[in-house]
């Protein structure tokens, strides 16, 4: 509970390992997963580390892997998970894991090129085979149009001067287009030959198979007649524009089936060998996919290492490696555990040496989680990571989360129904991982399914509370009020029945409902709402001066760990007396207006509002709730205005006294010591500060004191000495009280969301059982007086609309009240969380503890 209530006790260590070793001790601490490296060469490009090579060839290989990947997705060969551990490979294995990766990437590519040309020449061979069957109806047709002389002005009067052959002869092109250029490519004929080219095509009824991206492609056969060589180059020209393919075509009959025959027989060889080609295919692609989930971890592993070694510093002799990481104090054993076996691994006979060394930086905030905390954790570091070692309210959330979530969500079925889907996702979550997991849109509900199922476990919890379930009571134990008719009612004739009052004095039987509201409010229509909002209202006000109250008693545990105990008095204090003679005096009123007023006189009962009035008017109602209750309230009202000063100046005079006091040792030659604001000091750098102090009659000179801390150290704190401001402190600190002071207000009365967002569930809620739900009951009651066969009809009739009614109802009920009230009553949530509770302690000001993790990656994979 301490790491997760806190967070771990970070150090920053300093690691020296020898070239040889370097690769094995790094690749154990990454699978070790607790180390995150700093960066030592911040200003050197990645194109000029040492191991720049090294991770080039690793993206050359993730390449590779990455086409071998996408040629087995195509194919549709499933990719065996890699179940068992994959250790990240030596340094001499990526030559054997580079070369795996070579040969099956060219063996592949020389497939898919060898299957292309095949493709393309059977899809060649196909269209000239469709040219030839349609070839014989389009000369038909030519000779048909041209008995009749229609294409006479073929011959124009400039084919007088041309020879006999050429201008009594028609030449043809026959050939292949797409569909979609058929239009275009008829018009353009047109125009360039104005008239004179005769164009006759049909549509190819079987589809062809683009060769290069397998989509279907529809086809044309065409064939079209001229005159000239002139006009022929033009119509050559325009067909290879259009890209359609032009093959030969004989006029001759019997030319022509000599041709087909000999293409048939071509096609069904070709046939054969891509059958054979696209086997040789599949048996390829499964051999690499049976290890292409393990090449894509090790080449990751590797790449990962190696980006990490460039973050080392060589030494002067460039025979070691320097390194520095942050790492958790109490891990520090199994570090250097992890360290021997590197070096035992590489066979290094030089041990390598972690040291753990002072630094003024401020170290990674590192919270320890599970599947269970780690929604959690991931919320509030949403709004800001944890200051180190400050009070992670994540441990706090677990519980006040769903519990505010399911005090504005509060239904019992519908709680029941979320609790349900929860408890679905924990069962299946082994299952769901893969396809939620990594799903962008859904990712972050598989991640939250702890905290779904309790959203909904206290959304149930409640719903009993308001005795609410599908906005309907339940009746468990039986309603303490009762109904007598000669006492209760003796007043009322039957015309004012609707409006009846139950006097408290007479019906309530003096003991209240075992748990939860009383049923009977269901059936109170004048009353319901007004005592139902009274009593939501006041648990919000509690419920959120008690969360408020809490996280300003987290604020003293972060000032006792920072080393700030003036805190406690000068800001702690007032603001906890602030908070509870006002907001905690109106607590106590709630409460003691509930044991102090009932039944017998319930009519003197004051309102609460008036007497906080009062309380700062230093007045009392009348009659006084208590003995010497002015009093009282004028010894609270004083306190929580003396508070407002107090918070005001007592850090800024705190702040000129200790630096004066800093002033005047340096003006005797005392060196101020670094403060654990500042810097981390270690009990072992405790002692050597000690121990240096004690020399020379407790005036240690700068020289001995720069032995034992590094100088830099000392520049910060006099460089922080040196930039004290009094007039910023003062400012800062007037802001902060204003804050504090204001908020406690808006807080508070930010809290009363609570019961706005009850209310407004409740009333969706309501109003989808009266306006849908009760519908199903209607032909029932139309037909409630029949008898004989329409009690059948009514019977069939009300069954049939009962199912469509409740169809639509449980559609609006998980859109509306489960989805969209279920949202709005989270982000409520959130923000009271984030804004009212954390602002009392939690600065969110650090920076998160990434380690090196080779295991992450086999996650990722």
């Amino acid at each position: 509970m301490g790491s997760l209530f806190r967070g771990e006790k970070m150090c920053l260590a300093q690691l020296f390992v020898q070239s040889e070793a370097a690769y094995s001790c790094v690749s154990e601490l990454g699978e070790l997963g607790l180390v995150q490296f700093r960066d030592l060469n911040p200003n050197v490009s990645a194109f000029h580390r040492k191991f720049v090579s090294e991770v080039r060839r690793c993206d050359e290989m993730e390449r590779k892997i990455r086409y071998i990947e996408k040629e087995v997705k195509l194919a549709g060969v499933k990719i065996e998970e890699n179940l068992s551990f994959v250790p990240a490979p030596l340094p001499k294995a990526m030559i054997d894991l580079e070369a795996a990766c070579e040969k099956t990437e060219n063996e592949l590519r020389e497939v898919n090129q060898s299957n292309e040309v095949l493709q393309r020449n059977y899809l060649e061979l196909k269209e000239h085979q469709c040219v030839l069957e349609n070839a014989r109806d389009f000369f038909a047709h030519v000779h048909l149009h041209d008995e009749g002389g229609h294409y006479q002005r073929l011959l124009d009067e400039e084919a007088g001067a041309r020879s006999s052959r050429d201008s009594n002869t028609l030449d043809f092109i026959a050939g292949v287009i797409e569909r979609e250029r058929v239009p275009a490519f008829e018009q353009m004929l047109w125009r360039v030959s104005r008239g004179n080219v005769f164009l006759r095509y049909a549509e190819i009824i079987e589809p062809f198979n683009d060769p290069i991206t397998g989509n279907e492609i529809h086809k044309f056969v065409f064939i079209l007649f001229y005159q000239g060589s002139q006009l022929g180059m033009r119509v050559k020209r325009i067909c290879e524009g259009f890209r359609a393919s032009q093959y030969p075509c004989p006029e001759d009959f019997n030319e022509r089936n000599e041709m087909s025959t000999g293409i048939a027989t071509r096609l069904q060889d070709l046939q054969i060998v891509l059958v054979q080609m696209d086997d040789h295919r599949q048996r390829l692609l499964a051999s690499a996919a049976v290890n292409l989930s393990s090449w894509f971890i090790k080449v990751r592993k590797l790449k990962a290492i190696y980006h990490t070694l460039n973050m080392f510093n060589f030494d002067v002799t460039s025979r070691c490696l320097i390194g520095e990481c942050w790492c958790p104090a109490d891990e520090l054993g199994d570090i250097r555990l992890a360290l021997q076996r590197g070096t035992q691994k590489s066979g290094s006979s030089v041990p390598s040496i972690l040291n753990r060394i002072s630094t003024t930086a401020n170290p990674p905030t590192y919270n320890k989680t599970n599947k269970f905390t780690l929604a959690f954790q991931e919320l509030t570091d949403a709004y800001g990571v944890a200051t180190y070692r400050e009070v992670n309210p994540a441990p706090f959330a677990i519980i006040t989360f769903p519990f505010l979530f399911g005090v504005m969500f509060g239904d019992a079925g519908h709680g029941l129904l979320l609790a349900l889907f929860g408890l679905w996702l924990i069962l299946k979550e082994n299952k769901l991982k893969y396809s939620m997991g990594n799903d962008d849109m859904f990712g972050p509900i598989y991640g939250g399914r702890y905290m779904i199922l309790l959203m909904g476990l206290f959304s149930i919890y409640g719903g009993f509370i308001y005795n609410d379930c599908f906005s309907k009571s339940l009746n468990i134990f039986g309603s303490a009020w009762t109904v007598n008719g000669t006492e209760c009612l003796k007043d009322f004739d039957p015309d004012t029945m609707a409006r009846a009052m139950l006097d408290p004095k007479v019906c309530f039987s003096g003991n209240p409902y075992p748990f939860g509201l009383d049923p009977i409010w269901q059936i109170a229509p004048a009353n319901n709402l007004n005592f139902i909002n009274s009593l939501k209202m006041r648990l919000s006000v509690i419920l959120g001066i008690m969360q408020m109250t809490f996280g300003v008693l987290l604020s003293s545990v972060n000032h006792v760990i920072n080393g700030q105990r003036h805190r406690l008095f000068l800001e702690f204090l007032p603001q906890i007396i602030f908070m509870v003679a006002i907001f905690g005096y109106l607590v106590f009123l709630i409460f003691f207006k509930w044991f102090a007023f009932g039944p017998w006189n319930s009519d003197t009962a004051p309102n609460l509002i008036n007497v906080l009035i009062y309380m700062f008017q230093l007045q009392v109602p009348d009659p006084v709730m208590y003995s010497n209750q002015k009093l009282v309230q004028m010894i609270l009202l004083a306190l929580s205005l003396v508070c407002v000063p107090w918070m005001l100046l007592g850090n800024p005079i705190y702040q000129y006294f200790k630096h004066r006091h800093a002033e005047k040792l340096r003006s005797n030659g005392y060196m101020p010591l670094p403060t654990s604001d500042s810097v981390n000091v270690d009990d072992e750098d405790v002692q050597v500060l000690q121990a240096v102090v004690a020399e020379g009659n407790g005036r240690p000179s700068t020289s001995s004191l720069s032995q034992s801390f590094n100088d830099d150290v000392f520049e910060e704190s006099l460089h922080e000495e040196e930039k004290f401001d009094l007039g910023e402190i003062f400012t800062l600190q007037t802001i902060h009280t204003i804050e504090y002071c204001l908020g406690c207000v808006s807080n508070t009365a930010s809290y009363l969301r609570l019961w706005a967002l009850s209310l407004a569930h409740a009333e969706l809620s309501e109003v989808l059982w009266k306006m849908v739900m009760k519908n199903g009951w209607f032909l029932d009651s139309m037909f409630s007086d029949k008898s004989g066969v329409w009690e059948y009809v009514s019977a069939i009739a009300g069954g049939f609309n009962l199912f469509f009614v409740f169809a639509a109802w449980a559609a609006m009920t998980v859109a509306i009240l489960l989805l969209m009230e279920g949202l709005s009553a989270f982000l409520h949530t959130l923000r009271l969380h984030w804004i009212e509770f954390q602002n009392k302690f939690y600065k969110g000001e650090g920076y998160v503890f990434l380690p090196f993790s080779l295991a992450n990656l086999e996650a990722e994979e």
